[in-house]
């Protein structure tokens, strides 16, 4: 409980089961969300293992850092899907889960026999949540993608860099980490929803409608207009003074592009004169003369360090900030005071330290009850939990159906 009586949002789903069959990056974060939020996460993988394992470097004592950091909270249970007595085992524990998240192609689940039909019929209020590339229905239901290659069918790279690269991804799995995010939304809308008709669902995620999401300005732009984006690097196509800028020492991103900062932009850079200039007086001319704009304040920036020019400009209330690296990311004081960064610990590779969840109280350490699982690490413990006897475990033990981590 927090100091005010409330439950922490650490502890919001406490008592909510989850079955995650989900691979690699956008499912796994939907689990990890949930788990964060007190959800009892199972892991489910196949006796290979989720294929995320299998992404780096970097590893850690053999373990995918990549996976791990899409892990923390959830337990894991190896289980072999194309044994019948595994079939069985998924049916028994689906009817006492409120949610199954799995990323299969788009029908790969009903062929195994858990598809959504088939565990709703066990569980009416299951919540049963689908990630694929393209969607459930459609065209391209079939086919096969992940998140570089989402970015680029979805108009995403060819937005990203200046006018004189090549198309550009997004380095880290941007697509990936946005489908999480708006799918942990709808799943918690679902659970809601249950709450007042006491009915499941099937909700479909896809990477490709949540890539198009995440360009909602950019995209409703062209709609308008009809007319495609310009690649502009680091600057903003909408405003300017809105991009990265050299200094003497490194870069630093400015934000004066309303009317009050631009001018308080000029009157510290000692040039009333660009204020009023007929090509940077408003908005829409500064875009229209950006290079022209570049031109002039690259000049007047480039004799004092980054952080030279962040304190001048913060005295002034222009907003800015320097282009840190991750080294200095992990020196900065409102990291530290927001501990954000969480130390979780895997069984097999030590101290895992990564950034915790999000939102809530300053007390991220709390939030991790589970390290990244190894493979098949809890499998004896979560199926005592769901009531199976110790024969039982051992026949699907024997059988192959389940694999338990030595």
């Amino acid at each position: 409980m927090s100091s005010k009586g409330n439950v922490n949002i650490n502890h919001a789903l406490s008592g909510v089961k989850v079955l995650d069959f989900t691979q690699i990056g956008a499912g796994p974060l939907i689990g990890m969300q949930l788990g964060d939020m007190g959800a009892e996460v199972i892991k489910v993988e196949s006796p290979g293992g989720d294929i995320g394992r299998k992404l780096g470097p970097p590893w850690q004592e053999g373990e995918s850092v990549v996976s791990m950091s899409f892990n923390r909270n959830k337990r894991s249970l190896s289980i072999d899907l194309k044994k019948p007595e595994g079939v069985v085992l998924v049916k028994r524990m689906a009817a006492r889960v409120d949610i199954v998240l799995e990323s299969f192609r788009p029908g790969v689940m009903d062929k195994l026999g858990v598809g959504f039909a088939a565990l709703q019929a066990i569980n009416p209020g299951l919540i049963f949540g689908s990630v694929s590339a393209y969607g459930q229905t459609g065209p391209w239901r079939d086919k096969a993608g992940v998140d570089g290659i989402v970015q680029a069918v979805s108009g995403l790279m060819s937005n990203i860099g200046d006018a004189n690269s090549p198309p550009m991804k997004v380095l880290v799995p941007a697509v990936d980490m946005v489908t999480g995010f708006i799918s942990t939304s709808a799943v918690l809308a679902a659970l809601r929803a249950r709450d007042a008709t006491g009915q499941g669902q099937h909700l479909d995620f896809s990477l490709y409608n949540s890539a198009l999401m995440l360009q909602l300005s950019a995209v409703t732009s062209y709609l308008s207009s009809g007319e495609l984006p310009l690649r502009t690097g680091t600057a903003a196509p909408y405003s300017a003074p809105n991009e990265a800028y050299p200094t003497k020492d490194g870069w630093i991103m400015i934000a004066a592009y309303h009317d009050d900062r631009w001018l308080a932009l000029c009157d510290l850079l000692q040039k009333p004169a660009l204020a009023t200039h007929p090509d940077f007086a408003t908005i829409p001319k500064r875009v229209a003369n950006r290079d022209a704009l570049m031109k002039e304040l690259t000049v007047l920036l480039s004799h004092k360090t980054s952080f030279e020019w962040q304190e001048l400009f913060e005295a002034a209330d222009i907003i800015c900030g320097p282009i840190a690296d991750y080294n200095m990311v992990m020196q900065s004081p409102q990291l530290a005071h927001n501990g954000v960064i969480v130390d979780t610990h895997s069984s097999v590779a030590g101290l895992v330290r990564m950034p915790g969840f999000a939102a809530g109280d300053r007390d991220a350490q709390s939030r991790v009850r589970y390290g990244p699982p190894a493979l098949g690490e809890h499998s004896c413990e979560v199926l005592t939990e769901f009531g199976l006897s110790q024969d039982e475990i051992d026949v699907l033990l024997a059988c192959g159906a389940v694999i338990q981590r030595a």
